[in-house]
This record gives C-alpha cells, structure tokens and sequence, in this order.
C-alpha cells in the first residue's frame, strides 16, 4: 500500500490534471512511478516531467547505456519499479540478458563492450562511494565527450532522486507483477552493493 494518496485523473485538480494530460502526450505515455506522488505539487511535477523526458530520451549517449546507467541505479536502491520499468528497456536497446540478471542478483557483470564496461563502472563508483575514480572519469568523457560525462552524471543523480520517491512513498507496482529485486545478504539494513564488472579497466 501506499503512503500517499494517488489521485486518479477524475480526482485530480486542473493545474494536476494539466501535468497528467502532458504526460500522457509525450514519450513515456503513461504515469507511472514517481510521478504519481510527485503530482501532489503540479509545478514540481511540471519540471521533473520535462527533466526526466530529457534524460531519458535525449542524452548524448545510446539508449542501451544510459538505460544501463539507470538500472545500475535502481539496483543500489532496490527500487522495485525503476528496475522493473528499466530493466526492460535495457534489454530493448540491446544490453545483454545476462550482463542485466548480473546485476539484478549483485553479481559481477561480464560486458563483451568496452562501453558498457565504462559505463557501469562510473555509475557504480558514483553510487558507492559519491566520487568516480579519474581512470574510470576519463574513459567516459574520452569516449563521449564533456557533454557525455556531464548528462551521464545527471542520469545518475536523477534516477536516485526517483529511487528515493519511489522507495519513501512505497509506489506499488502494477497489479499482478511480483517485486523483481530482492535484499541482498551483504546489503541488511542499507544500500545493495555493486560489484566490479568482470575484466573492467580503472579499478
């Protein structure tokens, strides 16, 4: 159940409903996750609807890698519907079964892509430790520019602020889908740890 109440659009005042109506019309097509407590303040909600829809849809990096920057987010904050939403887009853009049940289960991943490597290391050191190492800083900004590191930090950050709403508020999942994360051992009581990918560069 959750913590607050989601209002249905017959419920929702006009300035909520405007938010609800622009969503629906734009790349995501639906409200789901966040949104739906963030609705309670329609100006904020208005601008993380804008903000979201750019990272998620409009960064420098392919969709494959900034869809594995987010699960690698919702993964460290066991955050059921950024994982059950994300997960499977990753997998639609091209990242490997595998590499996802990895870091679904909090086992290290094997990327045969150097990028994917890079990318999950700058988000797992990002999200572990609140720094990026400069080998693994550089291998992302020599790859993708200043305008790649700078959006891929900002993917990060975003998401975690969508974990934090989804995991305050307790924002079910859809009816009938069972929670695709589990707690991991290690991880009782505070965030799931991210191991190193296998064969990753600047550990």
């Amino acid at each position: 159940m959750p913590r607050i109440a989601l209002p249905e659009p017959q419920e929702m005042s006009p300035a909520q409903r405007r938010v609800h109506d622009a969503v629906l019309a734009g790349p995501r097509g639906a409200v789901i996750g966040p949104l739906r407590a963030v609705i309670h303040s329609p100006d904020l909600a208005e601008r993380w609807s804008r903000l979201g829809e750019f990272l998620r849809f409009d960064t420098v990096l392919p969709k494959r890698l900034n869809e594995l920057a987010i699960i690698v987010t919702g993964r460290r904050w066991t955050s059921q519907i950024e994982w059950w939403v994300h997960a499977r887009a990753a997998a639609e853009a091209g990242l490997p079964q595998a590499a996802i049940e990895a870091i679904r289960l909090g086992e290290p991943p094997l990327f045969e892509d150097a990028a994917d490597a890079e990318i999950y290391e700058f988000a797992r050191h990002l999200q572990q430790t609140g720094q990026v190492p400069l080998p693994a800083y550089r291998a992302v900004e020599h790859r993708w520019g200043e305008r790649g590191v700078v959006e891929l930090t900002a993917v990060i950050g975003y998401y975690t602020m969508v974990s934090m709403t989804l995991n305050a508020h307790e924002i079910p999942l859809p009816d009938g889908v069972e929670p695709p994360l589990h707690p991991l051992p290690q991880a009782a009581g505070g965030l799931s740890p991210l191991p190193p990918a296998r064969g990753a560069k600047g550990e």
